[in-house]
């Protein structure tokens, strides 16, 4: 049947060609103008449902504290703006674009990853936002962007913190239990997040646009808050891990002369979303095997003397720092476990002192990272 078919369609369009026109080349033609018809229609149709999930957000809201009004709630951003970028990067983006671009890293930078306090603060600087409930307007069915996909449910999970926040001050009556009845306009808009997210990652501008920034403000609330956490980690977990392992690969794979500086907003993302315990064994298990797989491949290349990635070298090291702040901020607490990440653990250490004692005439410094790594992962408050 389906032989026939393409031979009727054949004869058909053979017969209904325009005269001066070859089979093929009508054929070809035919072929673009259905295939332009099915990329509008297709475009059209992601317009739509992202305006559903849009209308959902609302009612899941309306549903969560009916006295919930967005309405009558709008005041002005700027100022939280500049206040939640201070608290993401404390280093400005000026200083950064006046850096040749040819450092690694900062290491200042990343020192304040290991800060506690600096943390804190920062979740109190998210926790003064006065500008989360700003209504959000109705698509545009004749022009959509990627801003747009990102700014939308960066609004409506700003709005259900609010919400969490005066319920919890006792101003607001909510509840939390219709986010159970609902899993698919949660994960939806977390999913609609992280892919813009990722996106606005792979193509970063400076300095770095207000709603990217607030972008990662709410998915850092989300996973801390004690109530939303819950909600957040079970139903979308595993857009979680794709988003960490997108990053990792962001930093490994990134190849432009300027790159440390869109890598040190990306390498920053990581070692936050590492300050969750849920995340930061899984986020641990993934740094193992990136850096454990590229040693392995360093030294395969440094013994067959052929020519290894350079770039993916000088990216590595900003893996290895991610991870050794990981551990370290690990032997800081009391209840440790790499029961987590236990099996990447084994992998890690199996036949390390080997290889690095090949790598460490050629590769003295990434050597040295291996062994403090192991020493981190061999120390008595980590079995």
């Amino acid at each position: 049947y389906l032989k026939i078919s393409k031979l009727a369609l054949a004869f058909a369009i053979i017969h209904s060609k325009p005269p001066g026109k070859s089979s093929k080349g009508y054929t070809e033609y035919l072929a673009r103008t259905v295939s332009e018809q099915d990329f509008g229609w297709k475009w059209k149709v992601e317009v739509l449902e992202a305006e559903v999930l849009r209308l959902r957000q609302e009612l899941l809201l309306n549903r969560i504290s009916p006295r919930f009004c967005l309405e009558n709630r709008k005041q002005d951003a700027s100022a939280e703006t500049h206040l939640v970028r201070e608290s993401i990067n404390p280093t400005s983006y000026s200083s950064q674009l006046e850096d040749s671009g040819c450092d690694v890293c900062n290491d200042s930078a990343f020192d304040s990853l290991g800060t506690a306090s600096d943390f804190h603060q920062y979740e109190q600087n998210v926790n003064t936002s006065k500008h989360w409930l700003e209504r959000v307007p109705p698509l545009n069915l004749c022009h959509t962007s990627k801003e747009q996909s990102l700014t939308a449910p960066v609004h409506f999970l700003q709005c259900l913190l609010e919400i969490r926040k005066l319920s919890e001050g006792g101003i607001l009556q909510a509840d939390f239990s219709e986010l159970e009845n609902d899993s698919f306009t949660i994960c939806n808009s977390v999913s609609q997040l992280l892919d813009g997210l990722t996106f606005f990652y792979n193509s970063p501008k400076f300095p770095a646009p207000s709603f990217l920034t607030e972008g990662v403000c709410v998915l850092l609330s989300l996973i801390t808050d004690s109530k939303l956490s819950n909600h957040v980690l079970k139903k979308c977990f595993k857009k979680l891990e794709e988003f960490k392992k997108n990053l990792i690969q962001i930093i490994l794979r990134n190849t432009s002369v300027n790159r440390f500086q869109a890598l040190h907003s990306v390498s920053e993302t990581l070692g936050l979303l590492g300050r969750n315990n849920i995340l930061r064994n899984s986020l641990i298990s993934l740094l193992l095997s990136g850096i454990r797989q590229f040693a392995e491949q360093l030294l395969q290349a440094h013994q067959a003397q052929s020519v290894y990635d350079i770039t993916q070298y000088e990216n590595i090291f900003l893996l290895c720092m991610i991870l050794e702040q990981l551990l370290q901020n690990e032997t800081k607490e009391s209840n440790i476990s790499s029961l987590g990440y236990g099996e990447e653990k084994i992998k890690f250490l199996k036949n390390l002192d080997q290889v690095i004692l090949h790598l460490s005439d050629e590769f003295p410094l990434f050597s040295l990272y291996l062994w403090r790594v192991s020493v981190l992962l061999n120390s008595g408050q980590m079995q």
